[in-house]
């Protein structure tokens, strides 16, 4: 299928002599980074229709190009159930076709996920200044992936779905790393990593163009992506005509990230989202407004941070990570969204059982033993945490021990303490500083504050 555009059709003939002729090294994976939006979409199918025609002039396809999709574990649900459909359609096709694309799919380790860290941890939620979770939730996640290719291959070349019409900023950073007569540059932080981006002169018009007209390689309907720009378009915003439907209408500034996202002042595609008809999603933005007022409330904070350096401004301002108080109230206010969502919308889930555990395990090794998850939990779902209990305690043996700690019940609760911090290290399948642990839960049982 031949596109209609003199500029589409010199990417696609690009990117077929890169693939199969530029380059000596035909091994090396390229690698593209896939999240479901307008030019990562447009990307992939110019990157498809390369592969195909290659196909049809029966020229081996030995590179293999993954498509490489990291989820937060936070992403806005209706962007994450879109694109998971997306993924589906991308491995069956690529399949159906012997085509050599593989869909990866990235996550944050448990350890590094958002409610870990904010409920669990207590650490604030990200702003300008501390802006923790790009790094933890999308860079890590894929940088590991691209990796562990580089070990395989030796090298690898990351194919970006940036162009300079995005921004000035992004405009400069392009043509920063450009090399004069050559399509790859190197990869500013990754070693052995090569990046090109095909796309990167193409404008709002002509992406649009694509999605609207030419039909899905992967047999997607691309009307449904169009359809949720369109929605999540904010009201500010007029959208220019696309060429192909004068009904149509290119909604190309929205914004999908992280529903929980606090660096930005307003969520303006969720909000948009809201206000054309997905209203099952107002308790999740009034969530994420009310994490951004209570982020620097001095009740919220301690007086310490977690490496117990004292954060306390002049004026007395706890600046601090979160009380446990504070974490436990986040804790039950998403447990009771999550649960409301879940009357209309079951698939959709906010926080899983095993981040739940993960979060218990921390405020255990935290010494925090005045709240628990699985009570917060069985107060608001008014049901038993579907996982192992944390307690190693049963009911008989807790009737034992109250039973002879009577006369004094903060032993009772010194054993379950250290009981719950040994099963705490065994659900983290490791041992590894638990002496520590149990040598402070008793210093401040001796020591008291």
């Amino acid at each position: 299928m031949e596109i209609r555009s003199k500029k589409v059709e010199s990417i696609i003939e690009e990117l077929m002599d890169q693939y199969a002729f530029s380059d000596k090294n035909k091994e090396r994976p390229w690698i593209i980074g896939f999240s479901g939006g307008k030019d990562s979409t447009v990307l992939l199918t110019l990157v498809w229709i390369a592969l195909e025609r290659l196909k049809e002039k029966s020229i081996e396809l030995i590179r293999p190009v993954y498509v490489v999709c990291n989820d937060t574990m936070v992403e806005n649900p209706i962007i994450e159930e879109y694109v998971s459909d997306v993924l589906s359609h991308i491995k069956r096709a690529s399949k159906e076709k012997e085509l050599p694309v593989y869909v990866k799919k990235t996550t944050p380790k448990l350890e590094e996920n958002f409610w870990i860290n904010v409920i669990g941890r207590g650490y604030p939620v990200p702003n300008n200044t501390f802006r923790w979770c790009t790094d933890r939730l999308k860079i890590k996640p894929t940088s590991d992936f691209l990796l562990t290719q580089i070990d395989e291959m030796g090298e690898a070349i990351v194919l970006l779905g940036t162009r300079y019409e995005e921004s000035v900023t992004r405009a400069n950073s392009i043509k920063k790393h450009e090399v004069k007569g050559k399509r790859l540059s190197k990869h500013n932080t990754s070693p052995n990593t090569y990046v090109y981006a095909p796309i990167k002169s193409m404008l709002i018009e002509e992406i649009w163009y694509i999605i609207n007209a030419v039909p899905s390689p992967w047999g997607f309907d691309n009307s449904i992506l169009f359809k949720i720009y369109a929605d999540a378009s904010a009201d500010d915003y007029e959208c220019p005509t696309v060429v192909t439907n004068k009904n149509h209408t290119s909604c190309g500034q929205s914004r999908f990230g992280c529903w929980t996202c606090t660096v930005v002042k307003k969520d303006k595609s969720m909000s948009a989202l809201v206000a054309n008809g997905q209203e099952w999603m107002t308790p999740m933005m009034v969530m994420r407004d009310e994490l951004v007022e209570g982020r620097n409330l001095s009740k919220n904070r301690m007086e310490t941070r977690r490496n117990g350096q004292r954060a306390v401004t002049d004026d007395g301002h706890n600046q601090g990570n979160y009380t446990p108080k504070y974490r436990s109230e986040i804790l039950e206010r998403l447990l009771r969204i999550q649960l409301e969502i879940q009357e209309t919308k079951p698939h959709v889930t906010l926080i899983s059982n095993q981040e739940l555990i993960a979060i218990q395990v921390i405020w255990h090794r935290d010494m925090i033993f005045d709240y628990s998850v699985h009570d917060i939990y069985q107060k608001v779902y008014h049901k038993e945490l579907s996982t192992k209990n944390i307690s190693m305690l049963s009911i008989t043996e807790k009737d034992v021990l109250t039973e002879i700690c009577e006369e004094n019940l903060d032993y009772y609760r010194l054993i379950d303490d250290l009981l719950t911090l040994q099963e705490s290290k065994s659900l983290m399948i490791s041992k590894y500083g638990i002496h520590n642990d149990i040598e402070k839960r008793i210093e401040k049982f001796v020591v008291p504050e």
